[in-house]
């Protein structure tokens, strides 16, 4: 680490770009995980999990894979930040689009209407030996998005590898009429929510 570079606070178990971002406008300093994926289908919902069950649950796992990688490969014990976005219409789960239909069908169903964003932050904290773990809801509605829309929309490549098919702070931005919440929730790390969380860890800016 360059000696003008700030001593890390805690580790960020997730390679997302957005939430790497989200954490450096809070000024934290961080180190990035790349915790080694578990074998299997990508965070399969449990038969009868409610979405907020679902995604309070992958958000405590990644924390916890983060905790077991940092006392495997003996790194110095900071907290281990996790988080987790799920996109949820009419009780469903929408995980990441698994090709081009998918996420024509995922955007065709959004078309219109409002869907909930719940976003779960999960933080493993050394000294208590402890995993705590906040939600945050956004409702977010969409226009009426045309066939057209969603081919261009799909075109762009954004879709993919996105819960619901879409990046509210890319070009889906423009298909929002309405949000009643948080929107970096929606981006993928709620930012008042995982302060607070953070505060209660004692780690602060």
């Amino acid at each position: 680490m360059p000696a003008d570079m700030p001593s890390p606070k805690l580790y960020l178990a997730s390679t997302s770009p957005r939430r790497r971002e989200l954490l450096q406008t809070m000024q934290i300093a961080f180190s990035v995980l790349d915790v080694p994926a578990p074998p299997g289908e990508d965070e399969p919902q449990h038969a009868g999990e409610s979405a907020h069950d679902y995604v309070c649950r992958t958000a405590r796992e990644k924390a916890e894979r983060g905790r077991d990688w940092v006392i495997a490969q003996a790194l110095p014990r900071l907290p281990v930040l996790g988080s987790d976005t799920t996109v949820i219409l009419d009780g469903d789960v929408l995980g990441k689009p698994a090709d081009d239909a998918d996420a024509r069908h995922m955007l065709g169903r959004l078309s219109g209407r409002t869907h909930e964003v719940k976003t779960a932050v999960a933080i493993w904290v050394p000294h208590r030996d402890a995993v705590w773990e906040v939600v945050a809801t956004t409702a977010v509605t969409f226009r009426d998005l045309s066939a057209d829309d969603i081919a261009r929309y799909c075109a762009s490549g954004e879709p993919f590898g996105k819960a619901g098919a879409y990046g509210i702070q890319g070009l889906a931005g423009a298909f929002v009429s309405h949000l009643s919440g948080t929107f970096t929730g929606v981006m993928g790390l709620p930012v008042f929510e995982t302060a607070q969380l953070l505060a209660r860890a004692d780690i602060r800016a």
